[in-house]
């Protein structure tokens, strides 16, 4: 299932890597992030190249809804609770100039990506208090946010929270444009990073900065990310025939949809779960598509479906992405992961921190993103749960398999892999690596297919 976004571009193709070679930094990962990286680090005169196991954008950022925003669900309040209202100031702030940015290299380089302003929505059929403080705390860290009424949805709402003078974009067509302007080896899978040389089945490349921008890193130890992340699955279904709202929503209700216009088209996002976790309904469970599909007509009758895809996002403890050093033992390593649903404005924000870290600016933006910073009692929370699930996972591995052809446990960590009816995969509900019917590889933090049995 390909998105619209995937239907509508065609990236060059780049060579694999041509064997050993060195460089000042090289960037893990071809998808936004990395991209963007590289792109700043030339910018500041460091040599960069990008190594990716498949194509240029063959991973999240093709699945993406593509919305350019500072809000992501109800985070302010929280924030300045939790960290104070200097980092916050921070996270507002990095992911504003993010929006700016994207616009600025856009017009320069005159880039045909569909990029346009508009304001960006929560709402709530229910809960009107959460909204106002959230407008409240926007607002107090130059955010120009509001609370109101009317909107544009198909339903009446107890109110929105609106952030002005948001965006969206065509990733891909962005991508592809970016990608001329940076050195990518494609077809150049990372099979292991020691120190400053990163050892690929084509050749090694060494570099005094390494950056992780794979999505999740495959690398377990140090940095122990699969212990501080896990990942969701989100379902997004394309729409002709119905009304196309000029603003992007998004409801914070449990049974909240995303909404956003492409062209003709309506993208109607939902039905998010923990990735390995999918209890829809029916024998079979999952439904994800089939929910959508019903809300769909139920919301605009008599529309149709032209697309429908899926995605999946790297979920961190406290909700706030990683951005920095990888790890206190590894000063020459940097990552940028746990983006939740908010990949294309962190993509950008991760750049720049990024690009200052590693040519020695000043980034004070830079605490609130730290892979270093301190640990919240929220994320002790999520780390119980998670922690929870993996124990399951890894327990289910003691039991029979059945009958199934594939040996039904990760190759990552040894979790047992859970059948998702909606995307015929098995997924991981330990970390979110995902296979398809075969066994192939098709998600990681695991870099290997799962074995088959003899015979």
């Amino acid at each position: 299932m390909e998105s619209i976004w995937m239907e509508e571009t065609e990236i060059r193709k780049r060579e694999p890597l041509p064997g050993d070679m060195e460089a000042e930094a090289v960037v893990i990962g071809a998808g936004l992030a990395g991209i963007l990286t590289a792109y700043y680090l030339k910018q500041a005169g460091i040599r960069t190249v990008v190594l990716e196991a498949d194509r240029i954008g063959s991973g999240q950022t093709k699945n993406t809804t593509a919305k350019i925003t500072s809000q992501h669900s109800l985070v302010y309040g929280q924030m300045i609770q939790t960290f104070g209202r200097r980092m916050a100031e921070h996270y507002a702030g990095a992911n504003e100039a993010a929006i700016k940015e994207y616009e600025r290299l856009i017009r320069e380089k005159g880039i045909d990506c569909d990029f346009a302003r508009c304001p960006a929505y929560l709402y709530s059929r229910t809960e009107e208090t959460l909204l106002r403080q959230e407008a409240e705390a926007a607002k107090s860290l130059g955010i120009e946010a509001s609370f109101e009424t009317d909107c544009e949805l198909p339903f009446s709402v107890a109110g929105v929270t609106k952030f002005a003078h948001q965006a969206k974009f065509h990733p891909l067509r962005f991508l592809a444009k970016m990608a001329e302007e940076v050195e990518v080896y494609e077809q150049t899978k990372v099979l292991k990073v020691e120190g400053r040389r990163v050892e690929t089945g084509r050749g090694c490349v060494t570099a005094e900065h390494i950056v992780f921008a794979a999505h999740f890193p495959f690398i377990n130890i140090p940095g122990y990310y699969f212990a501080r992340m896990y990942q969701e699955r989100s379902y997004v279904v394309a729409l002709e025939g119905t009304e196309r709202p000029e603003g992007m929503y998004l409801g914070i209700d449990r049974d909240g949809l995303s909404f956003r216009t492409q062209g003709n088209l309506l993208l109607l996002g939902g039905g998010s779960h923990r990735t390995g976790v999918n209890k829809g309904k029916g024998a079979g469970k999952g439904g994800r598509y089939e929910m959508l599909h019903d809300k769909a007509r139920e919301l605009y009758p008599g529309c149709r479906e032209a697309l429908r895809w899926s995605a999946q996002d790297c979920m961190t403890l406290d909700g706030l992405p990683y951005i920095g050093r990888f790890s206190r033992r590894n000063p020459g390593w940097y990552v940028a992961t746990g983006f939740g649903k908010w990949g294309m404005t962190t993509a950008m924000v991760s750049a720049g921190i990024l690009t200052a870290l590693i040519s020695g600016r000043e980034c004070p933006e830079a605490d609130i993103f730290s892979p270093q910073r301190h640990f919240t009692a929220q994320a002790a929370k999520e780390l119980a749960v998670h922690g929870a699930h993996t124990v399951k996972g890894l327990a289910k591995h003691l039991l029979p398999a059945g009958s199934e052809e594939i040996i039904p446990n990760c190759p990552h960590m040894g979790c047992r892999l859970e059948w998702n009816p909606d995307e015929e995969s098995y997924d991981c509900p330990c970390h979110g690596s995902r296979f398809d019917r075969e066994g192939h590889l098709l998600e990681g933090p695991a870099q290997t297919d799962c074995r088959r049995r003899d015979g």
